[in-house]
């Protein structure tokens, strides 16, 4: 199949010189003169029918069109560095697994455990990307995900990881001093909320049945780990899984804002994948360590 592709030493060429802002620069780092520099990237620009610098004098500078075409170029670099150190280590059953996680899943409960991962499987990489909001298989280069919510991914397998439990907490100094002792209290309270989980307070408060509150009032903040830290600075209540927040209640820097808080709210949380990705060495291997840890007993 034929394509219309530049030459890897024109997109070499311009890399380096977006980076440096010099060809000078460039071609010292990859080792031709000024002049092979300034051909490749002239034949590049014919190529593509744009200019991708500004000329001014003895300095240039990206055009937006070089601007824009510069991302591509790198993510493509990067994905054959990928592609090229995946076959390498696949000889020795290693890999490369590029796998999404959600920020807090991730700091408080993933990588504190990944070392025993890591010491099992030293040939393979995992890089982690982090993501908050949905994202699509096809259109990104990764190879699994952790997902939140409900068993629903189109084109993807899920495996249950865990039900997601929530608690109600706040410092012990801001339950006194608002007077916290039943739901109803709740009126009285700031409400830390997370933006990509509006509707936290509202489920909450259906399910335990109280009525007559406005659950979505409150600053928002982006993860779990802001609306935590927010709880521990005494600004508010929180609605906060149960793993991102034990050791917290457990040495007292939080606290429940009353009795019975504990709710299961129904959703959980899932690695998803690609069928296509199924059976990669790195996601089997991966996936097999992090179903078994899930698997152990609290």
């Amino acid at each position: 199949m034929s394509r219309s592709l530049p030459a890897t030493a024109a997109l070499e060429a311009f890399e380096s010189a977006a980076f440096h802002l010099s060809f000078t620069a460039a071609a010292r780092e990859l080792h031709v003169t000024q002049g092979a520099i300034s051909r490749q990237i002239q034949a590049l620009e014919e190529h593509l029918g744009v200019e991708l610098f500004v000329r001014e004098r003895q300095r240039i500078r990206l055009s937006p069109a070089g601007e824009h075409y510069l991302g591509h170029v790198r993510s493509a670099f990067d994905r054959l560095e990928a592609a090229a150190l995946e076959l390498r280590t696949l000889r020795r059953g290693g890999g490369v697994l590029q796998l999404a996680i959600l920020p807090t899943y991730g700091t408080r409960w993933l990588i504190p455990r990944f070392p025993s991962f890591a010491e099992a499987h030293p040939d393979i990489q995992v890089h982690f990307t982090t993501k908050v909001q949905p994202f699509d298989f096809a259109a990104e280069d990764l190879d699994a995900a952790i997902h939140h919510g409900d068993a629903h991914w189109p084109g993807a397998r899920l495996d249950a990881l865990m039900d997601e439990d929530v608690v109600l907490v706040c410092s012990a100094a801001y339950k006194k001093k608002v007077g916290l002792k039943q739901p109803g209290d709740l009126r009285k309270a700031t409400l830390l909320q997370m933006s990509t989980r509006p509707t936290a307070f509202d489920d909450w408060l259906v399910a335990k049945g109280v009525a007559g509150i406005d659950g979505r009032r409150g600053p928002r903040f982006e993860h779990h780990q802001m609306v935590l830290q927010a709880a521990i600075a005494g600004l508010g209540v929180a609605v906060l899984p149960t793993f991102v927040c034990e050791g917290e209640l457990a040495d007292g820097r939080i606290v429940e804002a009353f009795a019975d808080t504990h709710l299961r709210t129904g959703k959980g949380y899932w690695l998803a994948y690609p069928e296509r990705r199924a059976n990669l060495p790195a996601l089997v291997a991966f996936r097999t360590w992090l179903l078994a840890q899930h698997a152990r007993p609290a």
